[in-house]
């Protein structure tokens, strides 16, 4: 696992490209390598190559990057792991590539994959990666993101040269890449959490979808293609029993997991006590040498009531496989003192609190001697895990009914009336009303209705006749005309697996375990797992009431019953608590600054979610205010005393770091 960056410079374009300009972008990501670096530039100056290394596959310095061919007409720069790259080696070898000069390095393998097949080589690799490809005769640059996007890969276009980096800090280390707020991406993280691609939170950068690459041409042309789709190569399970789809489900999970521990250096797993991370640890275990697995388990000082500890539940599992098992208490501390190095590592807001446990379990897996681990992400969205889904689901079949138009109509007046316009009831029946699916993503942050009154009165102008819907409509369109079985199931995972996914929940795992040097590997979204779990019916994903009906029956006997049938409880944080706690007063005090300085927000309404002491709702906002004091503003220069005595969070900031504790 790795950092990755380079530039560009189009023929029309003075620019040259200098191995200074590399390594100043290059070295904002030590983090993701910190076991060495290197750097190629180009005769003419006219691209260069960075890379960051955190070394696991082949350790020698001979698997150092950027790579170039023995001929020298390619040269790549790779981030990420191919798990069957000794499996397409054989394949290379028999068609005739002998002169490796690697014992063992899936980057030479996608190198000489590339000249054997061309951009079709990604059907070849089964893993997760950001790559840059450069083609010295044809002059083309290929940037490519894995299947399902759990590697990060950043772009911009600027100056009359592109960059491309594994991080957007390092994009920012180019003066001459402007730093402004893309209001339209600030309007869909407001529902999302997150930015959808190929959007960032930085007018001007760019994030490669998932499944995507495009090519550059050096004369500027930009070419950019869609080379994976789930529904493409699902095999609907039609006419088959449950015990052979539940036997084929955990054959194929026991592969994905066996394959993510290939690796030269040590692998553990994160262990909450559910049944994705339990799975994980018992199939990791099956695999294991004769140490035990190492196990690492986040808890918090005390029981909330707005999150319980799982703690007990990740001991009886790690019990029942032997493991060693490693744990850590969090408190509200730990949570004040983390927050400017989240917001840094961020690079744009994640408004998950869940970054914040992501990060402590990640260094606790570090400080222990571990340097990959694997992770549950996924399971819940491929057969509905989640308690609120059921509920969605529900409302998707009544939203169905052949119920006149009018009436949905009356009834949103009726619902504006009493007061309720802003309530997720109103938002659900407005969509209906409008011929749209309820379901709008797992992490919705704020209705239609609430963002309008959130946002300032100019930004509330902006977007008086726009909506979120924007960036789902391509998405649906896809499920309408690919999906096999277009049930209400099918569409929310098919959506959840393009957005929440790749630039939420992966984006926090990788953000966070990489801010520590430390690499992730997630079996439940191996792309032929995921495939395997989109030929299966709607039907057999939630049974009776039963959430991941089909996993479950795969898995009874790989863990301990209590654990598959104990009630569901996602990873998470106290933040409701912490509100009304320490938290709470910082929140206050960053947004007040923030409403005075932009013209972003109604201060009112933001300040409400805070007044009513809605955790959730103002953590999200708080996360944006973060995000914007650390990569958006700029301070004066010099601050005078009596400035400082009006405003002491602008003299923290000025004397270099976040004021936010």
């Amino acid at each position: 696992m790795c950092g990755i960056v380079g530039a560009l410079s189009f023929k029309s374009s003075n620019f040259k490209v200098t191995a200074t300009y590399i390594n100043h972008m290059r070295d904002t990501m030590i983090h993701r390598g910190p076991d060495g670096c290197g750097t190629w530039i180009s005769e003419d100056g006219k691209i260069g190559l960075g890379h960051r290394r955190l070394a696991i596959i082949d350790l020698s310095e001979k698997a150092s990057q950027p790579m170039n061919s023995a001929d020298g007409t390619l040269w790549i720069t790779f981030n990420g792991e191919i798990y069957n790259h000794a499996e397409v080696r054989k394949e290379l070898e028999r068609l005739g590539y002998h002169q490796w000069k690697t014992d063992h390095s899936d980057t030479e393998v996608v190198l000489y994959a590339f000249k054997q097949w061309g951009i079709d080589c990604l059907h070849k690799f089964r893993g997760m990666f950001a790559m840059a490809l450069w083609d010295v005769e044809k002059r083309e640059l290929w940037l490519i993101r894995d299947r399902i996007g759990i590697k990060p890969l950043y772009y911009s276009v600027h100056h009359g040269r592109i960059t491309f980096a594994s991080e957007i800090k390092a994009l920012l280390a180019d003066h001459d890449q402007k730093r402004v707020v893309h209001e339209e991406a600030f309007y869909h993280y407001l529902s999302f959490l997150t930015t959808p691609a190929p959007q960032t939170l930085f007018d001007g950068i760019k994030k490669l979808p998932g499944g995507t690459w495009i090519r550059v041409r050096d004369d500027g042309e930009i070419q950019e293609h869609k080379y994976w789709d789930v529904w493409d190569y699902a095999t609907p399970f039609v006419g088959i029993s449950e015990d052979e789809i539940a036997n084929r489900l955990l054959s194929e999970l026991r592969e994905a997991v066996k394959l993510r521990k290939v690796s030269d250096v040590p692998v553990g797993v994160f262990l909450s006590g559910g049944i994705d991370s339990s799975t994980n640890a018992a199939l990791f275990s099956n695999h294991s040498s004769k140490k035990p697995v190492k196990t690492f388990t986040i808890g918090y000082d005390r029981q909330y009531s707005s999150y319980e500890n799982e703690i007990e539940y990740a001991r009886k599992m790690a019990e029942s496989i032997h493991a060693e098992q490693h744990e850590l208490l969090l408190n509200i501390d730990d949570l004040l003192n983390f927050l400017p190095e989240m917001v840094r590592l961020q690079d744009e807001p994640i408004a998950d609190p869940v970054c914040v446990p992501v990060y402590y379990v990640s260094k606790l897996a570090r400080e222990n001697g571990v340097i990959v681990c694997q992770v549950g992400e996924g399971s819940d969205e491929l057969f509905c895990g989640y308690p609120s889904w059921n509920t969605r689901l529900k409302l998707e079949y009544w939203s169905r009914l052949p119920i006149p138009t009018i009436l949905k109509l009356q009834g949103l007046t009726a619902l504006r009336a009493f007061g309720f316009g802003t309530s997720l009831h109103y938002e659900y029946l407005r969509r209906s009303a409008t011929r749209k699916p309820i379901f709008w993503g797992s992490a919705e942050a704020f209705t239609e209705t609430q963002k309008k009154r959130l946002l300032s009165k100019r930004l509330k102008n902006k977007f008086r006749d726009y909506s979120s819907w924007e960036v789902i409509d391509p998405i649906y369109k896809r499920f309408k005309e690919k999906a096999w079985e277009k049930t209400p199931l099918h569409w929310m995972t098919y959506l959840d697996l393009n957005i929440r996914l790749p630039e939420l929940l992966l984006m926090r795992v990788d953000k966070m375990s990489m801010g520590v040097s430390l690499e992730c590997r997630v079996p439940f979204l191996d792309h032929k797992f995921v495939e395997l779990a989109m030929s299966i019916p709607s039907s057999l994903k939630t049974k009776k009431g039963i959430l991941k009906y089909i996993l479950k029956k795969a898995v009874r006997g790989l863990i301990p019953n209590e654990l598959i049938d104990r009630r569901k409880q996602g990873f998470g944080v106290p933040i409701q608590e912490w509100v009304f706690d320490r938290l709470g007063e910082t929140e206050r005090r960053e947004l007040e600054f923030f409403c005075q300085t932009t013209d972003f927000l109604d201060r009112n309404e933001a300040v409400r979610y805070l007044d009513k002491q809605n955790g959730l709702r103002s953590w999200f906002i708080f996360n944006f205010v973060l995000w914007w004091k650390e990569y958006i503003y700029e301070m004066p220069k010099t601050v005078s005393t009596c400035d400082a005595a009006k405003n002491p969070i602008a003299v923290s900031h000025a004397e270099g770091f976040p004021p936010i504790v």
